[in-house]
């Protein structure tokens, strides 16, 4: 086991980047088992813990995880090579299926050099995440609009999973793009239909790892009393 020094907590909140590039040594279910223990500890609703795991171990497997990933990544590229954000719950589904359409360019030109989506196979260690639907207080299921609250009781756990790889060394990425095949995923696992996939986690021992990450000022996206009132600032 190897443990980051001294790593300071607000150190770790503001250098723990998406890591999708991994050196070739393997993760142990050890080591996994560790992350998963510390992460268990995530704050979630009712403390009903709503989360699993699925290590997924077995290469074909793996390959086919790949394969349904990279299916909705050349769209999730294409559209925001036209300037959207891709599956925004509010956007313009006439442009967004236009984008679309040329998901097929982007797999040829990603076929010319290898990436991340395209090496997902490769990744030291792959973790599906699931949500059991039954143990979620989606206080916002009836609402007239997209659903969000439920992930709030999923999400911290890989948050603190990733925290937890970072104090070991080790690095990761939560991504979402999977489930846009669902029902395959699921079948891939033998997953039953009340748990909903929550996302795919790729962890190893990073090639590289960013110290400096951007994100936008406090100023930006708090204010005070209204949400046109004068912007919450640092004295």
């Amino acid at each position: 086991m190897v443990r980051v020094a001294n790593l300071d907590l607000n150190e770790a909140l503001r250098t723990t980047g998406a890591v999708r590039q991994f050196r070739p040594e393997p993760v142990t279910d050890e080591t996994i088992a560790r992350l998963l223990d510390t992460a268990r500890f995530a704050p979630n609703g009712g403390n009903r813990q709503a989360w699993r795991v699925v290590v997924v171990r077995d290469p074909e497997k793996k390959r086919v995880l790949r394969d349904l990933y990279v299916d909705g990544w050349y769209r999730y590229v294409a559209m925001r090579e036209a300037g959207l954000t891709p599956w925004a719950p509010v956007t313009d589904r006439a442009a967004e299926a236009e984008a679309s359409s040329r998901a097929p360019d982007v797999a040829k030109a990603a076929a010319a050099k290898p990436g991340f989506p395209e090496l997902l196979h490769q990744a030291p260690a792959l973790l599906v995440l699931l949500a059991d639907l039954r143990r979620l207080a989606a206080i916002d299921r009836d609402l007239d609009r997209y659903g969000l609250v439920g992930g709030a009781s999923i999400y911290p756990f890989a948050w603190s999973l990733l925290l937890a790889a970072r104090a070991e060394g080790l690095g990761g990425v939560l991504t979402t793009v999977a489930v846009r095949r669902e029902d395959d995923v699921r079948a891939l696992l033998d997953v039953p239909e009340e748990f909903a996939v929550a996302g795919v986690l790729a962890l190893g021992r990073p090639v590289h790892r960013r110290r400096h990450l951007k994100r936008l000022p406090v100023s930006s996206f708090a204010t005070v009393d209204s949400f046109k009132g004068p912007p919450l600032t640092q004295t």
